[in-house]
């Protein structure tokens, strides 16, 4: 057994984000205090104390998890993955009453099934428990447990850390209904980054679906940590976690919060079903039964002039025919150009093809990945 962790000997945690967005993360994180941040595969590493490490679960809008590497080693066979694993007390992590998962991921190395990974390390845990507790051991729990044991292997190199974010941190929890195919929160709120929109400019989505656009500027505009609707973290199981640091963040961060300016962010879709949706997830974030969405096709909206229009047009996956995106793609092009003069808008499509239906001149394209799908993210400038 080892006395320090790897986090604790260096202050060292690896954030991961969307490929795309390492730049736009390395800023939020600098804002939120870290340090010594450094671009690496799939991720940021950098530098935090405690403090810094919960705000920056509590607050990152861009990232999709923190972990906080226990030890590293090397594992050319599964029996080697398995001792360095053993090198961590997990009765001092862990409690009996407690669950845990494992999620692994492996590159370029003799071990290289992820799913073998994950049970390997597993079975380390486990067997640990049942050696001290006569034959008892923690549950597993794959989708909310208390504890997320991350495994990497590149190279031949295993890390063994603790998500400090406690599952994805792009489950923000207002979310509770979708449409088809929504776009995923951290990419929502890197595209209103990547807008530079201070919440200054009224913003409008036309076609909001379910509303993760709007409840991401809600999010912005009223300085609201992404967090604010979780119950639980992963850092509160590190070893050296101080409930009274916790509470000392939460405090400040949760003092930060402002009202958000009436009518400053707005949306609207032709489905009821997903206005509706729009309006209940939204209200469950603070103050956020006060944002106005309503039933509308966008043809038929009073002109947006001198806004900020983003929106994530319902593409191929909730769309029928080719000769029906054709159509709609260019009478949403007809929409902007008529309707939208002296406006900005910032369009996301997962189908990158699909902009030349619009048949407007591109100010930028920036290519961004929402799920499995390549899309890109196109900025129109409206005169």
């Amino acid at each position: 057994m080892i006395a320090m962790f790897l986090y604790q000997q260096r202050g060292e945690f690896f954030a991961q984000t969307a490929g795309g967005l390492e730049e736009l993360a390395a800023r939020e994180l600098e804002a939120l205090g870290a340090t010594a941040i450094v671009a690496r595969k799939r991720g940021l590493a950098f530098e935090a104390d405690l403090e810094t490490l919960c705000r920056v679960n509590y607050r990152a809008r861009l990232l999709s998890r923190v972990l906080a590497p226990l030890v590293r080693f090397r594992a050319e066979t599964p029996e080697q993955l398995y001792l360095g694993a053993k090198r961590v007390d997990w009765t001092h992590i862990l409690r009996l009453d407690q669950t845990f998962a494992v999620f692994a991921n492996a590159h370029r190395s003799r071990i290289d099934h992820s799913q073998f990974a994950s049970l390997k390390v597993k079975d380390c845990v486990a067997d640990m428990f049942r050696k001290r507790y006569r034959g008892q051991r923690p549950n597993v729990d794959a989708k909310d447990p208390d504890l997320w044991i991350s495994v990497h292997i590149f190279e031949d190199e295993a890390t063994i850390s603790i998500d400090c974010s406690g599952g994805s941190l792009h489950r923000r929890g207002y979310r509770q209904e979708q449409v088809e195919a929504p776009m995923q929160e951290t990419l929502a709120a890197a595209i209103l980054d990547l807008a530079a929109w201070e919440a200054k400019r009224p913003l409008y989505d036309p076609m909001c679906g379910s509303g993760t656009i709007l409840s991401e500027a809600w999010l912005k505009a009223g300085n609201i940590p992404a967090g604010v609707l979780r119950k639980k973290f992963g850092f509160m199981m590190l070893p050296d976690y101080d409930r009274r640091v916790w509470f000392k963040v939460k405090l400040q961060e949760d003092n930060k919060v402002k009202s958000v300016r009436g009518g400053l962010i707005r949306g609207s879709d032709i489905d009821p079903s997903a206005v509706a949706m729009a309006r209940r997830n939204n209200a469950r974030l603070p103050g956020g039964d006060e944002l106005r969405v309503r039933t509308c096709d966008f043809h038929d909206l009073e002109p947006l002039e001198d806004k900020l229009i983003v929106c994530n047009p319902p593409y191929g996956i909730r769309m029928k025919e080719a000769s029906e995106m054709a159509e709609f793609m260019g009478g949403f092009g007809d929409f902007l150009k008529q309707k939208c003069t002296g406006s900005e808008a910032w369009i996301y499509l997962g189908d990158p093809d699909l902009f030349k239906l619009v048949g407007l001149k591109t100010a930028r394209r920036i290519p961004l990945r929402n799920g499995g799908l390549d899309g890109r993210l196109v900025k129109y400038e409206l005169y």
